[in-house]
């Protein structure tokens, strides 16, 4: 395990070392999640990337569930949605 350490400051920033911050894939206005475990160790993840782990782990198995089986049949269905939502434009113009 590796260590690095950070200073707070009086009003409770600190700076990710660089280390950290290439290992998190952070750039400058980037977001993190701190998470604690049961054992009150504490994580901390860049929350884009957190955020699309739980977005493809919601969606997991709903290609399956709508048969779709290749990268063109996600092409065709988003095509057809979009086609869909134009359609509804049209209709229902504000």
């Amino acid at each position: 395990m590796e260590m690095e350490i950070a200073k707070l400051t009086s009003k409770g920033q600190l700076t990710v070392p660089v280390t950290i911050r290439k290992k998190l894939r952070l750039k400058e206005g980037d977001k993190v999640v701190f998470l604690s475990d049961a054992d009150d160790e504490i994580r901390i993840v860049n929350a884009s990337i957190l955020a699309l782990e739980r977005v493809q782990k919601a969606f997991a198995g709903e290609a399956e569930r709508l048969g779709l089986k290749t990268d063109q049949d996600v092409v065709d269905m988003v095509k057809e949605v979009r086609a869909e939502m134009s359609r509804e434009r049209y209709a229902n113009p504000d």
